[in-house]
C-alpha cells in the first residue's frame, strides 16, 4: 500500500512538471507575441535572436526535464545509450554482376536477425540488367536486418531510400559507416564491405585497377587509397571483412591500418557467393559478448568451413593491424639485404615460384620468402627473410585457413597452403598506375625493390 501511494506520488509530481512546463511554454509565446517577435520570418528567422531583442525574460533550457524547452531552443536530444554489443555494418554494393548473390547474403543475415544485443544493418545498392527478384526494386537503401524464414524475400524493415546514391564514392561509404554508428551505437563495430575487389572490371575497356566496391552504373569504384580515407572519416572499428577478392595485402592493409584493429580478407579471389551469413552470424548471437579476435577468427572460419566442405579453393585470414608497423620494417630489413646480396636472379625465380593468385602480380609473401632462404647464399638475407617470416606466422597473421583447389574446366589443382596469409605486389614490369600514391609505397622500400628486381 506504501508503495503504490509512492508511486502515485511520484506520477502526480511528474504530471504537475510537465504542466508547469507547458504553461510556461505557453506563457513565453504570449509574452513573445505580445512583444512583436516575427514569427513570420520563415528560414530567416532567428528564434534567439528575435528573443534577445524583445526582453522578454525565460527559464534556462537546463531545467528542463520534459524536453519541451530543449526542442524550443534546439537542443539536440541527449545521445542513445549503447545497449547492444555489436553493431555490423554491411555496404552491400550489388550494382553488377553480383547483384544475385548479394540478394541471398541479405536472406543469409535474416536468418539470423538483430536481437537486442546485436544490431544489423546495411546499406544495398542495385541497378537494372542482373536480378529481378525480390520486388526488382532499384537504386539504395538503408535496412534494419529482422529475423524471418522466407529465404527468397526479404522480410525486413527499409529505413531510408537513398535514391541513386554512388556505391562506388567513398563518401558513401563513410557517411553509411558513421550514420549507422550514430543511429545504432554499440560497445564494438563491425563493417563488412561486399562486392567485386582488388581489380575486376566488367568492361575490358576500363582499366584493371585496385580497389573494392565497383558501382557499374557510375563507373566509380573505392581504390585503396579512398579507401583509407573512408576508414578514417568513420572512426576507430573493432574489425573489417571485406567480402571481395584479393583484398588481404601488405598495400591495403597498410593503409587501413590506423582505423580497424582486426583485418579479414582473402589473398585470392573468392567464389560468387562469398560470405556465408548465416554461418558467420549465428554463433555470434549465441555469444554477443565476443572479442573483436573472437569475431574475426568466426568470419574465417565460417567462410572457410563453407568452401572445405564443398570443396572448393579458398584463402582468408584476419591480421592483427597493430603489427602491421612492423610488418614494413621487416620488410625493408629483408629488401635491403636482397638488394645488397645482389642476386636479381633468385629473387625473380621466387617471385615467379611463389604462391599466386587470379592475378599473378599478387604473390603469397610467405612463400615468396621461403623459395629465396632456401637457396640464397647470403647470410644477412637468411636472417632477415627468416625473421620476417616468424612474424608473419608468429605475430601479423593470427588466424589463416586455406582450401586447395581440385581444379576445373580453366584451370589445374591449386596448392594454397603454402599461403600464410598476406600477399604483396610483385609485377613482372613497371610498376602500375596509382601505386606510388600508397602509403605503403611511400613508407617502405617495396617499390624500390621490386624495381630493382625486374632492371636487367
Amino acid at each position: 500500500m506504501y508503495m503504490k501511494r509512492n508511486i502515485c506520488k511520484v506520477l502526480e509530481e511528474s504530471m504537475l512538471r510537465k504542466l508547469s512546463l507547458s504553461a510556461v511554454a505557453v506563457s513565453m509565446f504570449a509574452s513573445l507575441a505580445s512583444a512583436e517577435v516575427n514569427f513570420d520570418g520563415g528560414k530567416n528567422l532567428n528564434i534567439k535572436e528575435e528573443i534577445a531583442n524583445s526582453g522578454v525574460a525565460v527559464p534556462e533550457p537546463t531545467q528542463d526535464k520534459s524536453g519541451i524547452l530543449d526542442w524550443f531552443f534546439g537542443k539536440p536530444p541527449a545521445a542513445p545509450k549503447a545497449g547492444a554489443e555489436w553493431t555490423i555494418m554491411f555496404f552491400e554494393n550489388a550494382k553488377n554482376d553480383l547483384e544475385p548473390y548479394l540478394l541471398k547474403d541479405l536472406n543469409e543475415m535474416e536468418m539470423i536477425g538483430s536481437t537486442d544485443k546485436i544490431n544489423l544493418v546495411a546499406q544495398v545498392g542495385r541497378i537494372d540488367g542482373y536480378d529481378d527478384s525480390d520486388g526488382d526494386w532499384k537504386g539504395v537503401r538503408r535496412y534494419l536486418i529482422t529475423k524471418d524464414t522466407d529465404t527468397t524475400t526479404m522480410g525486413s524493415k527499409m529505413l531510408q531510400d537513398l535514391g541513386q546514391s554512388d556505391m562506388g564514392d567513398y563518401k558513401t561509404l563513410a557517411e553509411f559507416g558513421k550514420w549507422a554508428k550514430a543511429t545504432y551505437p554499440a560497445k564494438k563495430y563491425m563493417l563488412v564491405i561486399s562486392n567485386h575487389g582488388a581489380g575486376w572490371t566488367k568492361s575490358l575497356t576500363r582499366p584493371i585497377t585496385k580497389g573494392i566496391s565497383y558501382d557499374e552504373q557510375s563507373g566509380n569504384h573505392i581504390n585503396t587509397v579512398q579507401l583509407g580515407l573512408a576508414m578514417k572519416d568513420i572512426g576507430k572499428l573493432d574489425v573489417l571483412g571485406t567480402d571481395a577478392c584479393l583484398m588481404q595485402m601488405a598495400e591495403v592493409d597498410y593503409e587501413i591500418k590506423d582505423y580497424v584493429t582486426y583485418i579479414v580478407g582473402s589473398e585470392e579471389t573468392e567464389p560468387g557467393d562469398g560470405y556465408t551469413y548465416n554461418d558467420m552470424l549465428g554463433p555470434l548471437a549465441k555469444k554477443p559478448a565476443m572479442s573483436g579476435a573472437e569475431l574475426a577468427k568466426l568470419t574465417v572460419d565460417a567462410y572457410s568451413d563453407h568452401y572445405a566442405a564443398q570443396k572448393t579453393g579458398s584463402t582468408q585470414s584476419y591480421v592483427l593491424s597493430a603489427s602491421v608497423p612492423r610488418l614494413l620494417t621487416l620488410t625493408n630489413a629483408f629488401t635491403a639485404a636482397m638488394t645488397a646480396s645482389g642476386d636479381k636472379a633468385l629473387a625473380r625465380k621466387a617471385r615467379d615460384g611463389a604462391v599466386k593468385f587470379a592475378m599473378d602480380e599478387n604473390k603469397d609473401l610467405y612463400d615468396f620468402l621461403r623459395l629465396v632462404i632456401a637457396e640464397t647464399k647470403s647470410a644477412d638475407v637468411k636472417t632477415a627473410g627468416q625473421t620476417l617470416m616468424t612474424f608473419i606466422t608468429g605475430e601479423l597473421v593470427a588466424h589463416n585457413r586455406t582450401n586447395d583447389s581440385a581444379g576445373g574446366y580453366w584451370s589445374g589443382p591449386v596448392a594454397y597452403s603454402p599461403a600464410k596469409g598476406i600477399a604483396a605486389y610483385f609485377p613482372n614490369g613497371a610498376l602500375g598506375d596509382g601505386y606510388a600514391d600508397l602509403q605503403w609505397a611511400k613508407a617502405s622500400q617495396w617499390d624500390e625493390f621490386v624495381t630493382w628486381m625486374n632492371q636487367p
